[in-house]
């Protein structure tokens, strides 16, 4: 699933592109992928709307339009987007098609349509509960390791906690095992047992691992490609994820793998104890 640093990839890719567009007409070939309204009234509420910022809340992109209203898109497990001319053939699972006043074609593309899209009014996401519920952004200005500490309560494992958007918006699987290991934080160790220190170097961790990732474009790791069709180059770097049984690059330990909340959870019993 594209977490933080992919779609905030995708973000400014789209930022650089599409700021006073108008969305011309949208076409929707399967209509369980928008969450709100219905899929007519969906697109009869983009069409003539003119493109403003592109803004991200955790995994979310969110078009803001002009006559107050949002276009939120929830890229989901296999969801992509992209920008092209007026193709004589859509790519396979091509589901939203939005026609641009450039003549290009803004279209939505997911395999596994586990993705999600509503048209708001701004800034009203109550109609979307996980956007609704998202927690604080871990790269902005405020978030502190005191929100970051407030963020933690409970008894929760670390990293089923990390994995919460209610928590934290924007991370997943990757990161949140990239971060436990440069924080050097076991991924079994439970909130309440987290000493102010640990909640430093985890603060440190989660702005070091998400804007290097940020900058390396994301990670591909199966389907992820950015808006030109492009691979991230973040995966080359990762340092535990998905490395189980090869040597941790800090200390030469087998890195082990274990299942936490239902997902693979990489770490290095020897940097992680």
């Amino acid at each position: 699933m594209p977490e933080l640093p992919e779609v905030e990839t995708i973000r400014r890719q789209l930022q650089a592109e599409l700021p006073g567009l108008r969305i011309e007409k949208c076409k929707v070939g399967l209509g369980r992928l928008v969450t709100h309204p219905s899929p007519r009234t969906y697109c009869r509420n983009l069409a003539g709307r003119t493109i403003g910022n592109i803004c991200r809340r955790g995994k979310y992109l969110i078009f803001e339009l002009d006559n107050h209203l949002d276009l939120v898109i929830h890229l989901g497990m296999t969801g992509s987007l992209s920008l092209v001319e007026s193709p004589r053939e859509y790519p396979r699972h091509t589901h939203i098609v939005f026609g641009l006043s450039d003549g290009r074609q803004l279209i939505y593309v997911d395999p596994r349509t586990f993705g999600e899209t509503a048209v708001l009014e701004h800034a009203d996401y109550s109609p979307l509960r996980g956007l609704a519920s998202i927690g604080p952004e871990p790269l902005a200005t405020d978030f502190t390791p005191e929100r970051l500490a407030a963020a933690l309560k409970g008894t929760a494992l670390i990293k089923a906690a990390l994995l919460d958007q209610r928590r934290i918006a924007g991370l997943g699987n990757i990161y949140a095992d990239e971060i436990l290991h440069r924080a050097g934080i076991n991924p079994c160790r439970r909130l309440n047992e987290l000493s102010p220190v640990d909640i430093e170097r985890l603060h440190t961790s989660i702005h070091e691992v998400l804007n290097e990732a940020i900058n390396g474009r994301g990670s591909t790791i199966s389907d992820y490609v950015d808006l030109e069709g492009e691979k991230g180059g973040f995966q080359n770097l990762l340092r535990v994820y998905g490395r189980s049984d090869e040597g941790c690059p800090v200390c030469g330990e087998r890195i082990c793998m274990m299942r936490i909340a239902g997902r693979s959870s990489h770490y290095c019993p020897s940097c992680q104890k």
